[in-house]
C-alpha cells in the first residue's frame, strides 16, 4: 500500500450476514497471488494490519479452512460461500481483503502486483509482501 491517507471502506459477503470495515488507502495495492487455492478462487487482495479490520457482524457465521502449513486462515461465510476477507500465510499479523468484497464508493484505483505462490518459499525470499501488514 501507498502512504497516501487512510480511508475508511466497508464490505462483506454476499448475503450480508459478515460485515467489516477496514482503514485503508483509497488507491489500493492489489496482489494476484497464483499458488493452488489463489487460483482456483481467483483471489485477488490487498493486505492491511490486523488494527485496521474491525469484524461488524457475523462472527457465527465465518467458517475457516486451512491446508499444508495451516498458516493461512481461509475464512467464508457458511451461508452464501463468500471469502471477503482472510489471513495469509505471507502476513500472519494482518488481513487479505478483497476488493470486489468493498461496498461502491470508496476505492479509487487499483493497481495489481503478482505473488508466485506456486513458488512461495523461494518467492517470500524476496518480496516484499511482509511491509502490507505493518502500520505506518
Amino acid at each position: 500500500m501507498s502512504s497516501e491517507v487512510l480511508v475508511d471502506h466497508t464490505g462483506g459477503c454476499h448475503c450480508g450476514a459478515v460485515r467489516f470495515s477496514v482503514r485503508a488507502p483509497e488507491n489500493l495495492d492489489v496482489i494476484h497471488c497464483n499458488c493452488s487455492i489463489c487460483n482456483k478462487k481467483q483471489n485477488h487482495h490487498f493486505i492491511v494490519p490486523k488494527n485496521r479490520f474491525t469484524l461488524l457482524q457475523g462472527e457465527s457465521s465465518l467458517t475457516t479452512y486451512t491446508f499444508n502449513t495451516g498458516r493461512a486462515k481461509h475464512t467464508f461465510c457458511s451461508r452464501c460461500g463468500v471469502q471477503s476477507f482472510y489471513t495469509p500465510r505471507s502476513n500472519q499479523d494482518g488481513y487479505g481483503i478483497m476488493p470486489h468484497c468493498i461496498d461502491a464508493g470508496t476505492i479509487k484505483s487499483i493497481s495489481v502486483q503478482h505473488f508466485d505462490g506456486t513458488n512461495w518459499d523461494e518467492t517470500i525470499k524476496t518480496s516484499d509482501i511482509s511491509k502490507y501488514s505493518k502500520d505506518n
